[in-house]
């Protein structure tokens, strides 16, 4: 009957795949790090939170703890994509898609309105995750086309609060949500298989974690996702 269809293409929402480039060396990110928790706490399940804290702010003399280059290589790959000659924070990117100013709410509400109403290509179940001090596995089933395409695993922390002491933040007590910590990425050759996080030395006991697992095409669109608390 064409009713419970209905109902449960409304419960199984296509994934809206959040990336914010930030940097807590940055005096514009603060508002759009708040804006991405708020969006992911009052969003359904569908919508998936992420922070890549990027390192080319870290000169001004604030090394951000979270920042990586690898952070901000995937930022100049969207870029290079988006046809933009630089890299900027904050910058929100949406199913890899499409991009803007990371703290523009009314944009970011109408991309997730958007992206929500579309049908995901994949659809991806996680199960079976194993975790130790050095590494995660996490066993995944993939529902859709996966030829030419790419696998990414993504290690989450909730969040934490940081004392900047130097910076264009300096003495500013900064609350980091969504915080990717680490990353792994492989081309995918099957439908079901298994997938390795490394768990980097800055996770400790009180850290609550979230990994996210992203199916993306040649063109890095994101064409599926899903994501799974770390019960400890």
């Amino acid at each position: 009957d064409n009713g419970s269809d209905m109902r449960f293409q409304e419960v199984t929402q296509a994934p809206v795949v959040l990336e914010l480039f930030t940097s807590q060396g940055c005096s514009s990110c603060p508002p759009a790090d708040a804006l991405l928790q708020r969006v992911r706490q009052r969003s359904n399940a569908n919508v998936i939170a992420l922070s890549y804290h990027v390192d080319y702010w870290n000169y001004i003399g604030w090394e951000d703890p979270f920042s990586s280059k690898e952070y901000t290589r995937r930022q100049t790959g969207y870029n290079r994509k988006f046809g933009n000659s630089n890299n900027y924070t904050p910058q929100m990117v949406v199913n890899g898609k499409e991009h803007f100013v990371g703290s523009d709410a009314a944009k970011l509400n109408g991309s997730i309105a958007l992206y929500s109403a579309q049908i995901a290509e994949n659809e991806i179940q996680i199960s079976n995750i194993r975790k130790n001090d050095q590494y995660i596995d996490i066993e995944y089933a993939i529902e859709g086309p996966f030829s030419d395409k790419l696998m990414r695993a993504v290690l989450v922390i909730d969040q934490r609060t940081t004392q900047v002491s130097r910076g264009e933040n300096r003495n500013r007590i900064l609350t980091n949500s969504n915080i990717v910590v680490s990353e792994t990425e492989m081309d995918l050759d099957g439908s079901r298989g298994s997938i390795r996080l490394k768990v980097p030395e800055l996770i400790g006991e009180k850290d609550h974690l979230r990994v996210v697992i992203l199916v993306e095409n040649i063109q890095s669109d994101i064409v599926g996702a899903t994501q799974s608390d770390l019960i400890k």
